[in-house]
């Protein structure tokens, strides 16, 4: 997947709004490469755990078969721990053909993201390209 700078400081810059909040989004890619950043709002209000608000999600899978776009990655952030999927991550990755980015808030300074296939317990990193 091939993603440009701007929508990674957006996912990071979405992330240090919602701390100590997880922040959750969607991006949307065509033939390979990231064409939008949907930020989605985390209904639990939560640090440990996100829910993306289901009007926002439906709004914008919707938006992406419309546009016969490819829902390429679903985002969300660790507001202190590593970028690496929690048990719970594992459990809710409903998509295993979707990549799942994980952004480390734990240095807020220094953000780190992280690219996974998840199927089951089965984790895989996979790489990005930042453009």
């Amino acid at each position: 997947m091939v993603i440009a700078r701007h929508f990674v400081e957006a996912m990071i810059e979405q992330a240090r709004e919602q701390f100590p909040n997880e922040g959750c989004g969607l991006l949307a890619a065509e033939n390979g490469k990231v064409v939008k950043f949907y930020p989605i709002e985390n209904s639990d209000s939560s640090p440990v755990h996100y829910k993306m608000d289901p009007k926002q999600q439906l709004h914008a899978m919707l938006e992406i078969e419309d546009n016969d776009w490819d829902l390429a990655a679903i985002y969300h952030s660790h507001t202190h721990t590593r970028a690496y999927p929690s048990p719970e991550d594992r459990r809710l990755a409903f998509y295993p053909e979707t990549l799942y980015l994980i952004l480390s808030l734990a240095d807020p300074e220094q953000p780190i993201m992280h690219a996974y296939r998840m199927d089951g317990d089965d984790v895989t990193e996979e790489s990005i390209e930042v453009v």
